[in-house]
C-alpha cells in the first residue's frame, strides 16, 4: 500500500521511475525554463549583470538550488506520503494547530498550481511564438496558441510520468541541439566579438533584478520534486537524479551563458537567437519545438497529477480504466491547459510572464527555503 498512491498492485502503477527517468526529467524540467521559456535568455541576464558577477550568480544559484533540492529529497524520505508542496503545507501547520494545517495546506496548493499553470501558458505562448518564426506567416499568434494548446493537451492524457519521461529524452535533445546550434551560428556571424564587460559598475538595483531572476528561473524545478520522488520505484535514488540533473544544467547554463555573451558582445538579445541570420535561427527554433511542447507537457502532467490525486485520495479511484477515472483526468487536463492559454491572451508580452512566474516562484516558501 503505498502512502500516496494506494494500492499500488492494481491496474495502473504510478511508481514506475528509475533513477535515470527522473533525472532525464528533472534535467528536461529545468532545462525548459532556459531553452523554452526564455530561449537563451541567461546570456542576455549575464550580459546585463557583467560576465562575472552573472557566472558567479549562475553558479551559486545551481549550488543553493542543489542543497534545498537534497533537502526535499530527504524530507520526502521521513514522511512517504508527501506528494506535492501542498502536502508539505499541511504537515508544518499541523505542527501549529488543525486550522493552520489547513492553511498550509490551500495556500501552497494554490501557490503551487498557480505557479505551473503559468508556465503551462509560458510554453503555449513560445509555441506560438517559435511557430511564428519558423513558418513566416503573418496570422493572428491565437491560432498558433490554440494548436499548441491542443497538442499540449493530447500529450497530457497519459497518467504516469514514466510515460511521459520517454518524450523528455527526445526532448532534452532537442533543446541541447537547438542551443549548440545557436551557439555555432553566433560564433560564426560574431555579431559584436570580444566587447565583455566584466562588472558593471553602478547598476541600479532595479535594473539587476530582472536579470538575476531569470537566472533563479532556470533552477525553478524545486516545485515539481516531490512529484518526481513519489514515482520513483526506490526513493532513495533520488539524490542520484539530483545530482545528475545539477551537475549538467550547471554546466550547460554557464558554458552557453559565456559562449554566446562573448561572440554576441553586452547587448546579446532576449532571445539570443537575434544575432543569428535568419535561416539559422528558423533552424534552431524548428529543433527547438519538441522541448517547447514536452516541457509544458512535463508541467501540466505535475499540476494536473495534484489535483486527480487530492480528488480520488485513499480510493483505488486512481488505478482504475474506468469511464469516471479517464474521465475526470481529461477533464482536468483540459480545464488546466484552457486556463493556461487564457492566461497567455491575457499577458502576451514574453519577458512580462516570466517576470510574473519568477515572481510567484519566490513568493514559494519552500520552493526557497527547500
Amino acid at each position: 500500500e503505498d502512502p500516496v498512491f494506494g494500492n499500488e498492485g492494481a491496474a495502473i502503477h504510478y511508481r514506475t521511475m528509475n533513477w535515470w527517468h527522473a533525472g532525464i526529467r528533472m534535467f528536461k524540467f529545468m532545462l525548459a525554463e532556459t531553452i523554452s521559456l526564455g530561449v537563451l535568455a541567461l546570456p542576455q541576464a549575464v550580459a546585463l549583470l557583467g560576465l562575472a558577477p552573472g557566472l558567479f550568480l549562475a553558479f551559486m544559484i545551481g549550488v543553493m538550488a542543489t542543497y534545498t533540492g537534497y533537502i526535499n529529497g530527504q524530507f520526502k524520505e521521513k514522511y512517504p506520503a508527501m506528494q506535492s508542496l501542498a502536502d508539505c503545507g499541511e504537515l508544518i501547520g499541523g505542527f501549529i494547530s488543525p486550522f493552520a494545517a489547513i492553511i498550509g495546506r490551500e495556500f501552497m496548493a494554490g501557490s503551487q498550481i498557480l505557479i505551473l499553470v503559468f508556465i503551462m501558458g509560458a510554453h503555449i505562448l513560445s509555441f506560438a511564438i517559435a511557430l511564428n518564426a519558423v513558418t513566416d506567416y503573418g496570422a493572428c499568434i491565437i491560432v498558433f496558441s490554440v494548436f499548441g494548446l491542443a497538442i499540449c493537451f493530447s500529450l497530457t492524457l497519459q497518467r504516469t510520468l514514466k510515460a511521459v519521461s520517454y518524450y523528455s529524452i527526445f526532448s532534452c535533445g532537442s533543446a541541447i541541439v537547438a542551443v549548440t546550434d545557436a551557439m555555432i551560428a553566433i560564433g560564426v556571424a560574431k555579431p559584436d566579438m570580444g566587447r565583455v564587460v566584466a562588472v558593471h559598475n553602478g547598476l541600479p538595483p532595479v535594473k539587476g533584478v530582472g536579470p538575476a531572476m531569470n537566472i533563479c528561473l532556470a533552477y525553478a524545478g524545486h516545485v515539481a520534486f516531490f512529484g518526481f520522488c513519489a514515482e520513483l520505484k526506490y526513493p532513495k535514488d533520488f539524490p542520484k537524479a539530483l545530482a545528475f540533473m545539477q551537475i549538467t544544467a550547471i554546466t550547460f547554463y554557464m558554458l552557453v551563458s559565456a559562449i554566446i555573451q562573448y561572440y554576441a558582445g553586452p547587448l546579446v538579445a532576449s532571445p539570443a537567437l537575434g544575432p543569428a541570420s535568419p535561416i539559422i535561427r528558423k533552424v534552431a527554433f524548428r529543433i527547438a519545438l519538441p522541448t517547447i511542447i514536452v516541457a509544458g507537457v512535463v508541467n501540466g502532467s505535475v499540476a494536473c497529477k495534484y489535483i486527480y490525486v487530492r480528488m480520488w485520495r485513499r480510493t483505488d479511484t486512481t488505478h482504475q480504466k474506468s469511464f469516471k477515472t479517464l474521465g475526470s483526468w481529461i477533464g482536468i487536463c483540459g480545464v488546466a491547459w484552457v486556463i493556461s492559454s487564457a492566461i497567455t491572451e491575457a499577458v502576451p508580452s514574453f519577458n512580462q510572464l516570466l517576470g510574473l512566474i519568477v515572481s510567484a516562484v519566490l513568493n514559494l516558501p519552500i520552493s526557497a527555503i527547500g
